[in-house]
């Protein structure tokens, strides 16, 4: 990648121009035409760097839960289970980790459906005895930015965080706006064409409700996604702390503010066989980074103990489908 190449990325990731030209929009942030830019996206993808460009959704907005899970799998059975937990349409993320809990998969469920049953049900398919059902129980940050044209300097600092969430309800055509966008955004011209089409609106009235998504905090932001591997970051561990309830939430303010952390939440513990409560994801270009990043976690919450897991295996990484059971 090139300066443009990665001033592209960083600008994509923090927000994809909702207009009917958003590669000319891109290119007068460049000084490119947006031919040129549209071919360089597309090299891009071509080359593996970026996975999808549309939007991210909130999935508790659109009346979803989800929850992590880790099951301890025997390493002769990982592939056999991780094959069977991907067959299941609300699985989005599947990774094998290097800790006893080998196998963790995200499930994302209409808020009508119980889903620790669920949980449940999938492990018993799966004879998986030993496992964690992890539900957020506080998100302070969400939301991944590889920044491309950092220094290593920067990349170790920390930054402010920024969130907005407001219940909205969704209408009738509103659901299809959010089917209509959810997959990858057509590399053309005018890529919101067909979505619009699809709904039977104009291109601007697809692109108002978009941007009312974003105000209201159905939608995070429309955004590049990348493969962070081939974009660089090579290394990524789950950092998982011991804190204290009654400093759990400083904490999490805290662990949300670095910029390498892109995700950050406490979730339940199981002591003593899983006595961690916060969560943070690390990212960084190799794993000496990463460990730099924790370590200054660490000073800054004072956790009572903590580890960091590393993805060994990549077993599915896909957006979730919403409203695909109503077609």
């Amino acid at each position: 990648m090139d300066a443009t190449d990665r001033q592209l990325l960083d600008l994509m990731q923090a927000a994809f121009p909702l207009s009917p030209a958003p590669f000319a929009v891109l290119g007068e942030q460049v000084g490119l035409d947006e031919n040129t830019v549209l071919a360089g996206v597309r090299c891009l993808m071509d080359e593996g760097i970026i996975r999808q460009i549309g939007p991210i959704f909130d999935s508790q907005q659109l009346g979803y839960r989800s929850t992590l899970v880790a099951f301890s799998v025997a390493p002769e059975r990982l592939e056999e289970v991780a094959a069977r937990v991907n067959a299941h349409p609300g699985v989005s993320h599947n990774y094998a980790r290097d800790h006893v809990y080998n196998l963790w998969f995200t499930l994302t469920l209409l808020g009508e459906r119980d889903i620790a049953i669920e949980v449940e049900r999938i492990a018993a398919q799966s004879d998986v005895e030993d496992y964690l059902n992890l539900p957020a129980l506080r998100t302070f940050r969400l939301g991944v930015h590889f920044d491309l044209s950092e220094t290593e300097s920067r990349r170790l600092s920390q930054s402010p965080r920024v969130s907005q969430v407001r219940t909205t309800p969704l209408s009738t055509v509103e659901r299809e706006v959010v089917r209509a966008t959810q997959g990858h955004l057509p590399l053309t011209l005018r890529p919101f064409a067909p979505a619009a089409a699809r709904v039977g609106i104009s291109e601007e009235a697809l692109l108002d409700v978009l941007r009312a998504f974003e105000r209201e905090g159905v939608m995070r932001r429309f955004a590049v996604v990348l493969r962070h591997r081939q974009a660089g970051f090579r290394a990524n561990g789950m950092g998982c702390w011991v804190v204290p309830e009654e400093r759990i939430g400083a904490a999490g303010e805290v662990a949300a503010t670095f910029r390498a952390v892109s995700h950050c939440y406490q979730r339940p513990a199981f002591p003593p066989r899983w006595p961690y409560n916060l969560f943070t994801m690390i990212h960084g270009h190799e794993q000496a980074e990463v460990e730099a990043i924790a370590g200054q976690i660490r000073d800054a919450i004072a956790p009572e103990a903590h580890t960091l897991l590393y993805s060994v295996k990549e077993f599915k990484k896909e957006r979730v489908r919403y409203f695909e059971e109503e077609v």
